[in-house]
């Protein structure tokens, strides 16, 4: 939606483990790598230093888009500074969630942390040194025979893996720059950018629900560390949910609803809501809106504006309910927990309002939507405190309807990130 209007669109952290499809004129396109401003002929697409890629994954990202009538080439920059998952990160992820047995996180297995663990062990491997292959063989021979080392049993078939990286050297070298550079210098000459946000806030390695999170920050800070820019650049901050709560793997879900059920609600938000990941392919759990976990990560990013999507979903529902608030132990929580313990033991305050039958699909403008899902969005709204601009209406990216500027805390309009 937003990246129809922007110059540059830019990925600053994780990897392939997020997936998110959008629909254009009833055709799917799925992404992992790749910004969606893609399908945005006129946009250039940054992959930032702060993004984790795996290079097979992400050329078969690029090969099935001109299989699909999209032409990127040109479009596309890696950051140099960006790191490398190899395959042997991936195995090695395997085989981390396999040893915690019960306990296990609920990994995508993409080998992102792995990946990650190398770059903060500083024996990691970056996309820039691809350029002079003798380094690169050099570096590689050493991450392998330490990864090996430190897992018993894996076998890396190390001269297999440097032939495939030399014989992709060349085309990800023409795509390869100081993306740094590029993007300060697109800022400095007025070009409109902007940034796409993979995961969550609740996923968020600092922030999330630790241990049950991802490896990077999925959160604002990472704009600034994931691209190279200064905090003075960034203008509008848009968080986007859906209309309920979903979560994919394990950890804590607070307002979460039994899916298995017939006939159950949790059931019709799977099904409606076509909740199966777009990289893992799992069934995503599913629950009602969590207004807790909204407003933290609305303290966390200062959001200026709200995108609220997949309120079509909730149609055909009597009743929709609200998780307005968290108690423990008879009291209030004014903020996240931060253990586990007190997650598993705190108890939701519910809202209840009043559904509605009417389809959705067609509204436009605010007044097109029935009186009890304007209802709904205006209390979200009122609850977070910050303005919903956009609603989302249907599955087709252009489903959706815009409130208008008036609808958005940012206070000029003209800058460009």
């Amino acid at each position: 939606m937003l990246s129809q209007e922007y110059d540059v669109c830019a990925r600053v952290a994780g990897g392939s483990n997020a997936g998110h499809t959008i629909v254009v004129e009833g055709k799917k396109y799925k992404f992992h790598l790749l910004p969606s401003g893609i399908l945005n002929e006129k946009a250039t697409c940054v992959i930032g230093n702060g993004v984790v890629i795996h290079l097979p994954s992400f050329l078969n990202e690029i090969d099935g888009l001109t299989a699909s009538g999209i032409d990127a080439e040109g479009r596309i920059l890696l950051s140099d500074r960006a790191h490398i998952v190899f395959d042997f990160h991936q195995e090695v992820d395997g085989i981390s969630e396999n040893r915690l047995g019960r306990n296990k996180i609920g990994t995508t297995k993409k080998g992102i942390g792995p990946a990650y663990a190398s770059k903060i062990s500083r024996n990691g491997i970056r996309v820039g040194d691809l350029k002079n292959f003798d380094f690169f063989e050099m570096r590689f021979r050493e991450l392998a025979d330490a990864t090996m080392r430190a897992h018993p049993g894996l076998e890396i078939d190390v001269d297999g893996q440097l032939e495939y990286y030399r014989s992709i050297a060349a085309r990800v070298g023409a795509m390869t720059t100081d993306t740094i550079e590029f993007t300060n210098e697109a800022y400095d000459s007025g070009k409109k950018i902007l940034i796409e946000g993979a995961n969550a806030t609740m996923l968020d390695i600092d922030f999330g629900t630790y241990p049950y999170v991802t490896s990077s920050n999925p959160s604002i800070g990472s704009v600034l560390t994931g691209l190279g820019v200064s905090p003075k650049k960034i203008h509008g901050i848009y968080g986007t949910t859906k209309s309920y709560c979903t979560r994919v793997g394990e950890g804590p879900f607070p307002t979460e609803l039994e899916r298995d059920e017939p006939g159950s609600i949790g059931e019709h938000l799977g099904v409606v809501g076509a909740e199966w990941g777009t990289t893992t392919g799992r069934a995503r759990r599913v629950g009602w809106l969590d207004i807790p976990q909204m407003k933290y990560s609305t303290l966390i990013n200062g959001f200026t504006a709200i995108n609220l999507t997949k309120l079509d979903v909730l149609t055909g529902l009597a009743e929709v309910k609200i998780g307005r608030a968290y108690k423990h132990k008879g009291k209030i929580l004014n903020t996240m927990p931060s253990c586990l313990k007190t997650m598993s033991e705190i108890e939701v305050i519910y809202e209840t309002l009043p559904g509605w039958t009417e389809d959705i699909s067609k509204a436009r403008n605010f007044e097109d939507l029935p009186v009890n899902a304007q209802r709904y969005v205006l209390r979200v709204q009122e609850l977070l405190g910050v303005p919903i601009r956009w609603i989302g209406c249907g599955a087709n990216r252009l489903d959706m309807i815009d409130r208008g500027e008036g609808w958005d805390l940012s206070s000029n309009p003209d800058e460009s990130i």
